[in-house]
């Protein structure tokens, strides 16, 4: 019997670069061969801190995190050996922060963290063309936090007929209805309301695609919703940490296992850990594990397409750490494959490797 050749993983990896020689990276790991090594694709971007690429890899998008009279800006990238710039567009709010690409990848949806706005742009081959920008108002009861609306991550649904923004500044969760056959094709559907100071920061559908679950930055909770043709119900409202901790929350990032059987979150506060939920017999998720992450400041983790593996971006400890997936109860082991990286802020698997 033929021993089962392991696979071998590329991700594109965002960052804040310190100096023009820094900026997009890629990541090769290669469990087989115990290999675990970063090389840069682009420099002289500024803060390149969210980054994803289409199914084809053939165009990836970042944007550049910075503010202006217009904004920060999008960039577009041939994706090859000279990973080439295609366009670079204002994205009409300071300082983006996350990306979304319609499921059709025919759309790009821009979230702009202190212009508490976001901008919707049609995609052709060589540019990208703006088509709407929806601002949102408010604040709610973190003074330092928020002292207005301030969109932290745009997510389309699974059939692509609904987008979700998070808005961490007035704790709402917006529900938007995509038609793309209107002039301006994004409309308020609903507005759901967070519980004051929760800070929503993330949201993830379930593979299946029939829940919503909201990672809370300034509370350290998830709420997980069920998800039925745009209705949302509350299912759950877990914490992310212990009990007995006192510290600050700093809530990063949210994924489903691709089985769907897990919930994975990052706390980037005073903790430094990844907290692991599994479901049970019931469907409900309870949590199971509580590890460390194995850096300072994870602000970003992914699990692998297969589910074999995650991967700890760590901003403040300048690193990227490795967990194997117990594939049965989903819970993390640390590994000893560690490399560094100026600032790694979000990670994004390519397909196909």
């Amino acid at each position: 019997m033929e021993k089962e050749e392991s696979p071998n993983y590329t991700f594109l990896v965002g960052t804040y670069p310190e100096n023009p020689s820094q900026g997009i990276c890629k990541l090769y790991f290669s469990p087989g061969s115990n290999i675990l090594e970063v090389s840069l694709l682009k420099d002289s971007i500024s803060n390149p801190s969210f980054i994803l690429a289409n199914k084809a890899n053939n165009r990836a998008f970042s944007v550049e995190e910075v503010a202006s009279e217009q904004g920060g800006n999008v960039v577009m990238f041939e994706m090859g050996t000279s990973f080439q710039t295609l366009s670079s567009d204002p994205t009409f709010g300071d300082h983006p922060c996350y990306l979304a690409l319609s499921p059709d990848e025919k759309w790009l949806v821009v979230g702009n963290y202190s212009g508490g706005n976001f901008s919707l742009f049609s995609i052709s081959p060589d540019s990208l063309t703006h088509i709407q920008t929806v601002s949102h108002s408010g604040e709610s009861v973190n003074k330092a936090r928020q002292e207005s609306a301030h969109v932290h991550s745009t997510v389309f649904s699974p059939d692509g007929s609904y987008l979700m923004v998070m808005d961490l500044g007035t704790d709402k969760v917006y529900q938007y209805q995509f038609d793309p056959l209107n002039d301006s094709p994004l409309s308020l559907t609903q507005e759901i309301e967070m519980t004051p100071g929760d800070g929503p920061r993330h949201g993830v559908f379930s593979p299946s695609g029939n829940e919503f679950a909201i990672l809370q930055e300034l509370s350290g909770f998830v709420n997980i919703y069920s998800f039925d043709d745009g209705k949302m119900v509350l299912r759950q409202r877990e914490s992310i940490v212990d009990e007995n901790f006192t510290g600050e929350h700093g809530a990063a990032e949210i994924r489903y296992s691709p089985d769907g059987q897990n919930i994975y979150t990052s706390n980037r506060g005073d903790d430094n850990s990844i907290a692991v939920f599994r479901r049970d017999s019931n469907g409900n998720f309870k949590r199971i594990q509580i590890v460390e992450s194995g850096g300072i400041k994870p602000r970003n983790f992914i699990v692998t397409s297969d589910g074999k593996y995650l991967l700890s971006a760590h901003e403040t400890s300048n690193d990227i750490v490795v967990f194997e997936r117990n594939p049965e109860s989903g819970e993390l082991l640390q590994t000893d494959l560690k490399t560094e990286v100026n600032s790694p802020v979000y990670l994004f698997e390519i397909s196909g490797n």
